[in-house]
């Protein structure tokens, strides 16, 4: 694993940078998803399936794989995929699982979108996911290989949330400015109010958006705060909903990545130990309990999360 500097270096931008002009180049838009997002297949051809990963952490159990699916046509945008999840590492021919069908989720914007399903994988090591999925320009089968691990650094579906303290208006009583709280431009002051700690020990569920608006490596981490305040506003006072900025000094940054600091509590929650992470939004719905039923790497749409987030709200 290749630990995320502290203080980031001018020097790192080059390549990640890179990587999402040729991610963008395949997805026909400036619109990409998180630089070198996983092991993806080849194209065989100019009819072939360009498969790319948006979920490049997965372990042992059940949780989200998310993926687009891109031609020279453009991105497929078919309604739903069939996924078979093989285990390789069982034989030659590997091992099938069943079938799963992923649904075709539109971003902000309405241009581009990604698959989504929920897999179990029963065990660490090598998988294929198999797909096919409706594609009139072409090819409509492709695959993708994934490493699943025993487990990630992140905390996983299950696990009680860590009990952070993160930066809310309120502080110890000091005025607190809210550019000194996140690099949003339009902030919602409602998700600053309160900690995650106090947010788990409250009779109430929540959703924590990790993000840094301003300074994602996509265009889908501001949106991903945005919606986060749509689900607030479509459930109101029933769940608590907070941001927590990447970067420990936001109003210091001022365009200039060299100054950032990572808060320590991205550190905390284990984003930072992912290989060639760079900022990617995170977002986990908590229980009232404060354990963890579902985790979102990358863009989660607002009828993922709302789905998500149903189960655990009181009363329903």
């Amino acid at each position: 694993m290749i630990k995320f500097l502290r203080r980031v270096d001018k020097r790192l931008l080059a390549p990640v940078l890179a990587a999402a002009i040729a991610l963008a180049a395949a997805c026909g838009s400036s619109a990409v998803p998180t630089p070198e997002p996983g092991p993806t297949s080849a194209p065989a051809g100019p009819t072939a399936i360009t498969p790319v990963l948006a979920t490049t952490v997965l372990e042992v159990g059940r949780q989200r794989v998310a993926f687009l699916l891109t031609t020279s046509k453009g991105l497929i945008k078919a309604p739903t995929a069939l996924v078979t999840p093989v285990f390789l590492d069982a034989g030659a021919a590997g091992e099938a699982g069943e079938p799963l069908e992923a649904v075709f989720n539109l971003w902000p914007y309405g241009v581009r979108g990604s698959y989504s399903a929920y897999a179990d994988f029963d065990r660490a090591g090598r998988w294929r996911l198999d797909i096919q999925v409706d594609n009139p320009n072409g090819d409509d089968e492709t695959e993708i290989e994934v490493e699943v691990l025993a487990k990630s650094p992140v905390p996983a579906v299950g696990r009680t949330a860590l009990l952070s303290i993160t930066k809310t208006l309120g502080g110890d009583g000091s005025p607190v400015r809210i550019e000194d709280l996140t690099t949003d431009y339009t902030p919602d002051p409602d998700l600053y109010q309160l900690t995650i700690k106090e947010a788990v020990e409250s009779p109430l569920p929540s959703v924590v958006v990790f993000a840094s608006p301003a300074f994602c490596t996509t265009p889908t981490c501001g949106p991903q705060v945005d919606t986060v305040t749509e689900l607030k506003d479509a459930h109101p006072g029933v769940a608590n909903y907070i941001h927590v900025e990447i970067y420990d000094n936001p109003a210091d940054i001022q365009g200039d990545l060299n100054r950032a600091e990572i808060f320590s509590v991205v550190d905390d929650w284990g984003l930072t130990a992912i290989e060639d992470y760079f900022n990617e939004s995170w977002t986990f719905i908590l229980a009232a309990d404060g354990r963890i039923t579902d985790r979102f790497e990358g863009f989660a749409t607002l009828d993922e999360l709302e789905a998500a987030l149903l189960p655990v709200l009181p009363n329903t």
